[in-house]
């Protein structure tokens, strides 16, 4: 299909400029029903995603789900949409702008073209496509590509389905660049330590919970028991976010959010442990989700909207969402190393960039430089 590398390449870097496709899973463009429906029946029809025989799980799709779920869903992207739109395309544009300015910045202190690396944001589902930010980089002339997915713990229905998406795409191209899919960071040292600095930074505001709750995303049960890693990533990130965090095994949960279906999937559960911590007298929890590098549905409404509900209505009495990584500069920096270890070989360049030159890099974006 392509010319895939797996490992560095020693070739020096030449004038074509290298591009990242910086992805995440991805959003309706509006909070209506119709949009809505659209995007679901995309995200719902990847078998990546539902691993039930299409000719039993597409009947259910189309007369059941897409009938109904979208009008609910759509109440619940309208609570947490903003004038800018879909707070996942908000944030997910200012990491490929943040990261853009951050890796011109390493290139100019390297000696290098600030424009040799391009960056193109892409949803997996809805838009920008994953085909649109491929042809955006052909546009810039990259013929090498790196796929930087914005899922830090691996899972074949996000990660998987991304490169799946990316090698559909490329079967359409006549001249297919050189390809590296970045792996798996649950265990990145800039991830964890970005992690620990948003939740020290929400700390130095608020005081500590009683309890840290850890939600992630869920994934059916039978998918892990089949191989995928999803879980050993999750719980690999959470004893180190614990560990960097200072916690003991008593002051953090780690839970599983977002379960769809009637199926088992992994436990426990963030609402049944959120329920269970309250009517045990347990007064205050923060949640922190470190499996989102972008607040969204998942996070915004999920959990400071409805897991709030559930454990106040249990008898809690404070409840604390912590933000996602978002567009912070340890976020940003995270993201600019773990790019610039796959980009070896391809980048002549002494060394990654660093958290002070993403703090430069963010404030100039916003003006705060001239």
């Amino acid at each position: 299909m392509g010319r895939y590398t797996s490992s560095p390449s020693a070739a020096p870097a030449t004038a074509a400029p290298i591009g990242v496709l910086l992805a995440n899973l991805g959003t309706p463009d509006a909070p209506t029903p119709a949009a809505v429906r659209r995007y679901l029946r995309e995200f719902l029809s990847d078998p990546r995603v539902v691993e039930i025989p299409r000719i039993v799980w597409l009947p259910i799709l189309y007369a059941f789900i897409l009938p109904l779920r979208p009008r609910r869903s759509a109440a619940k992207y309208a609570q947490i949409w903003t004038e800018a739109g879909s707070p996942l395309l908000v944030y997910g544009r200012r990491q490929a702008q943040l990261l853009t300015g951050l890796l011109g910045e390493r290139l100019k202190a390297a000696g290098l073209p600030e424009d040799q690396l391009r960056i193109a944001l892409a949803m997996r589902y809805g838009r920008p496509s994953i085909a649109q930010g491929l042809a955006k980089l052909r546009e810039y002339g990259c013929e090498r590509i790196l796929v930087l997915p914005l899922y830090p713990q691996y899972a074949g229905s996000t990660s998987g389905s991304l490169f799946d998406a990316v090698a559909a795409t490329l079967t359409r191209m006549r001249y297919v660049p050189a390809l590296r899919c970045a792996g798996p960071y649950h265990d990145h040292t800039g991830y964890i330590e970005a992690l620990a600095r948003r939740v020290h930074r929400y700390w130095e505001l608020n005081p500590r919970p009683e309890k840290l709750i850890m939600s992630f995303h869920g994934l059916p049960r039978r998918v892990v028991e089949r191989g995928d890693p999803y879980r050993s990533h999750c719980e690999s990130t959470a004893r180190l976010l614990a560990a960097e965090l200072g916690l003991g095994t008593e002051q953090y949960q780690l839970a599983f959010q977002s379960r769809f279906g009637s199926a088992e999937w992994l436990q426990p559960y963030t609402a049944a442990t959120l329920r269970e911590l309250a009517a045990a007298g347990t007064r205050r929890v923060d949640v922190v989700c470190p499996g989102f590098a972008a607040d969204c549905l998942e996070t915004l409404e999920e959990i400071d909207i409805e897991c709030r509900r559930i454990f106040l209505a249990a008898g809690g009495r404070e409840f604390h969402y912590i933000p996602a990584l978002n567009d912070s500069a340890p976020w940003i920096a995270a993201l600019g190393a773990l790019a610039w270890r796959e980009l070896a070989g391809w980048i002549d360049a002494p060394a990654p960039p660093s958290e002070e030159e993403a703090r430069v890099a963010r404030a100039k974006a916003i003006g705060a430089i001239r």
